[in-house]
């Protein structure tokens, strides 16, 4: 039996990475992938755990070779999935997750049709605002490009299969694991 891809995306700070971690951790027969980024490392964060961390001429090369299933710029930094893994994991039998930029989870589906599309949806653009000025992760010029992203992404939300607000994380969770029962076979 091939494995079930699942395409999660949502503004930044909406709590995709919070969702996902409590997930894996009642799911540890999901696997998460790893993406391959250009931007520099946040605190604690690890290369071949959170990303595979690498140059810009490192990804050039890999659009080249065509090795990505998809990839995006995003706050100036690139972005990308493998396709290798993606394939290698689903032939397995192993449900994977990708968590992606809204313009990368279009790649997907439209490469892969059969993937579940999950869109994390702030409660509002005012608790969005705040949730990434709480991280103290980002200077205020970033702050400001990632809220104008905020319109595009909310517009491309009707395009995935489904869409959770997270205004409350215990249910958004409940949500986000009724969707993967659903849907994982």
């Amino acid at each position: 039996m091939t494995g079930r891809l699942f395409i999660i995306a949502g503004c930044s700070g909406v709590g995709k990475g919070t969702i996902l971690k409590m997930f894996l951790e009642k799911n540890p027969d999901v696997k998460f992938s790893i993406s391959a980024t250009t931007r520099n490392p946040r605190e604690g964060e690890k290369d071949g755990v959170n990303y595979f961390f690498i140059s810009e001429d490192e990804f050039q090369k890999a659009i080249e070779n065509k090795e990505f299933l998809e990839w995006a710029e995003f706050s100036g930094n690139f972005y990308g999935t493998k396709k290798s893994f993606v394939e290698k994991t689903l032939a397995k039998g192993i449900d994977l997750i990708l968590e992606i930029e809204v313009q990368g989870a279009k790649q997907v589906k439209e490469k892969m049709p059969d993937a579940v599309s999950i869109f994390i949806m702030p409660p509002s653009i005012e608790e969005l605002e705040k949730r990434l000025r709480g991280r103290h992760t980002e200077d205020e010029a970033t702050i400001q490009k990632r809220l104008k992203q905020v319109e595009r992404e909310l517009e491309a939300s009707k395009t995935f299969d489904y869409i959770i607000v997270n205004d409350n994380l215990e249910k958004a969770l409940t949500q986000f694991q009724n969707i993967y029962d659903e849907r994982k076979e």
